[in-house]
């Protein structure tokens, strides 16, 4: 198996069903969360606006204004295939911003409301062997993937 795997050795590859689940409901009530999700679609809109703006601005263009896209800019390239060209340069950018936004800002986000979770499985499962009178030592988390 290999080294950073994301579920134990000892779990079942379906869910059992006398296994609780923790309602999503519960995750979804904390500030954390909430903040997690307006980080995310605070960006997405952003993105979303400049991919979209870029590429609608480019068809406008093209369609109504082509004296202005068959100007020369230097020798046989216009402002057309140079604005055609920067669509690739819209999509880096973009994809680059993500990249960063995630790591900066949503990924903090999303470790410390995990934290959290398993903080709060763990005393679930501590008060309730403790409650059976069951002396069983306790399974510290998962192996997960690593984070970039």
């Amino acid at each position: 198996m290999p080294e950073f795997s994301p579920r134990r050795d000892d779990t079942p590859t379906f869910p059992l069903p006398h296994i609780e689940h923790t309602p999503p409901s519960r995750i979804s009530d904390h500030p954390e969360f909430h903040s997690l999700r307006r980080a995310q679609r605070r960006f997405g809109l952003r993105a979303t606006i400049l991919s979209v703006g870029g590429f609608l601005l480019y068809v406008l263009l093209s369609s109504f204004a082509p004296e202005v896209m068959n100007q020369p800019l230097f020798g046989r390239l216009t402002i057309g295939l140079t604005l055609g060209l920067g669509q690739f340069v819209i999509m880096g950018v973009t994809a680059w911003c993500h990249a960063r936004h995630m790591r900066t800002r949503v990924d903090p986000l999303a470790r410390g409301l995990r934290c959290r979770l398993h903080e709060t499985e763990s005393r679930r499962a501590r008060s309730a062997a403790s409650s059976q009178g069951a002396r069983q030592p306790l399974q510290h988390g998962t192996k997960g993937f690593r984070t970039w």
